[in-house]
């Protein structure tokens, strides 16, 4: 197939590529320029600015298109109206945070979606991510209906992750001593692979499928504590983990999710439990827990020694709070 991509060269785009040209599929890449040009120099890319610069891509055709970075509704309305007479295939990268409510447990295609008070509004929180990703959706399927692919990940872990939201715990139980574990030990936690991902996504596009698919993993249940203990295997340290009361980090004003990746509060039960059979039946495949970490970790040792993780709790938050911990228990 003949495939443009929206980006390229970042994270999921990177692995979307790789598994397109292994897959002998013809690529072209529609970007800034920006982030890590020297990728794929034998693909052919178009330089510009979905704000201003969507005309270089009028009047070629592909089979299908990838909107890999669409975050601003009217950018991907605009995308989509001018590639709708050019692909017969459009895959929108959409987040399961487009769900409304994490209080409910399980959540599915159908779950009720955030929405945005004001749909002109393009500022990019936090607090709007969800919405935003939730009206990109309509936008796409409103400009090509019938022919849309909506991909709902969550956290997208593996080589190449910018925000570190993953490797601070394999990294951090690779150091071993005390470790700060957040809540329930056995609280679930769902993540995916991105090379899971994006082959997955290459393929539904080869097989013209669309509609709406929740993408996370692993492909059976997994608890904090077993996620932790795995690093603990593979990394070969000898970290020991003290489990913290929830309430008391939240009364620490510890970030849910990113000072502690992937713990959220316990009345967020639905985040970490979001139904992927659909996805599942029809062909999501895993990598096994192991291989995820060990490549994650082998990757990370590639970086400078001094890097700084992105997210995670900085070495003396992290004693400082286990400190109060223990006073606390001393209480």
């Amino acid at each position: 197939m003949r495939i443009l991509i929206f980006g390229g060269t970042g994270f999921l785009g990177r692995h979307l590529v790789q598994a397109a040209l292994e897959r002998q599929h013809t690529v072209t890449l529609f970007n800034r320029g920006l982030s890590h040009p020297e990728l794929f120099p034998q693909v052919e890319q178009i330089h510009g600015d979905r704000e201003s610069d969507l005309q270089l891509l009028h009047g070629r055709i592909w089979d299908a298109v990838i909107d890999s970075n669409g975050q601003i509704p009217r950018q991907v309305h605009e995308s989509a109206s001018l590639l709708a007479e050019s692909t017969d295939h459009y895959t929108f990268i959409s987040t399961t945070s487009v769900y409304a409510d994490f209080s409910v447990a399980p959540i599915n295609e159908l779950s009720p979606l955030s929405k945005l008070e004001d749909t002109a509004i393009e500022t990019q929180t936090r607090e709007t991510y969800g919405a935003r990703k939730a009206l990109c959706e309509h936008y796409a399927e409103q400009a090509l209906p019938n022919r849309v692919l909506v991909i709902r990940p969550g956290l997208i872990v593996g080589p190449h992750d910018p925000t570190d939201r993953f490797i601070y715990w394999p990294h951090r139980i690779a150091q071993g001593g005390q470790v700060l574990a957040p809540g329930n030990p056995e609280q679930p936690v769902q993540f995916i692979d991105v090379r899971d991902l994006a082959a997955w996504c290459i393929a539904m596009a080869e097989a013209r499928q669309t509609g709406i698919y929740n993408a996370k993993g692993p492909g059976s249940p997994l608890t904090m504590r077993q996620l932790l203990e795995c690093c603990r295997q593979v990394s070969g340290g000898n970290a020991q983990f003290e489990w913290v009361d929830e309430q008391f980090l939240l009364e620490q004003e510890v970030t849910p999710y990113l000072q502690l990746p992937l713990w959220v509060p316990s009345e967020m039960v639905g985040f970490a439990r979001v139904d992927c059979s659909k996805a599942i039946a029809a062909g999501l495949r895993f990598h096994p827990l192991t291989e995820t970490i060990q490549d994650t970790l082998d990757w990370d040792a590639t970086r400078p020694a001094n890097n700084v993780l992105h997210a995670g709790l900085a070495p003396e938050r992290e004693q400082q709070l286990l400190r109060a911990w223990h006073l606390k228990l001393k209480e």
